[in-house]
């Protein structure tokens, strides 16, 4: 039971480690994302509403999802071999 906990928790960890590295690459390579970022992050602290919030999440992600479809397309190749290697990857972490 403490060994599959700790699996989930370990996994967990790469998955959200992962998906903060893809963000952290994404803000230093494309500029609609560091603002995006910058904007939600710059804000002054308090009382926030849900809503905006809520907002400002959505418009961070629609801007990083643009910018990944926009340099996907731009480098076809290299992202197939980066899909290809995540789940290769991710089938040796299962096994």
């Amino acid at each position: 039971m403490v060994r599959s906990m700790r699996r989930v928790f370990g996994d967990a960890m790469i998955s959200i480690s992962a998906v903060g590295l893809l963000l952290v690459m994404l803000v230093s390579i494309d500029p609609r994302v560091r603002e995006g970022v910058a904007g939600v992050w710059g804000s002054p602290g308090g009382g926030y509403a849900v809503a905006s919030v809520r907002s400002q999440v959505r418009e961070v992600a629609s801007v990083v999802l643009s910018a990944a479809r926009d340099n996907g397309i731009d480098n076809a190749p290299l992202m197939t071999f980066a899909l290809v290697a995540t789940v290769l990857v991710l089938f040796m972490l299962r096994t």
